[in-house]
């Protein structure tokens, strides 16, 4: 999947918590979501006071839902529910087995939460 493809399945599967996610349609989104992130955190920051802006604040506000969703697409690719997102509150390890997930090739064929997508 391209970026561009990528960016417009992000926002098109909007709170689709269903179905499967490509490899790259998660990194793609995710290196769109830091690039947009990294402008828009200096943009009306505070520094003395170390808060952010109001447009940073909007903008993880909106994508909240889309990166939760894509996320738990991701993990249905390589077999895993989306349950265990939850892994994220674990500290140091369960990031470790997320991004473990996350860059795990996609399960071939179809599995319990739909068709390929390759």
């Amino acid at each position: 999947m391209s970026f561009g493809d990528a960016i417009k399945s992000f926002f098109k599967n909007y709170a689709n918590f269903n179905g499967r996610a490509r490899r790259s349609e998660y990194w793609f989104a995710t290196l769109f979501v830091v690039l947009v992130s990294i402008p828009l955190s200096a943009i009306g920051t505070d520094f003395e006071h170390m808060t952010y802006g109001p447009l940073y604040t909007i903008w993880t506000i909106a994508i909240l839902l889309p990166s939760l969703a894509i996320a738990v697409r991701r993990l249905h690719d390589v077999g895993k529910p989306g349950t265990w997102l939850l892994f994220m509150l674990v500290p140091i390890i369960g990031g470790i087995i997320l991004l473990v997930q996350y860059v795990t090739d996609s399960q071939p064929g179809e599995n319990q939460f739909g068709p390929a997508t390759k």
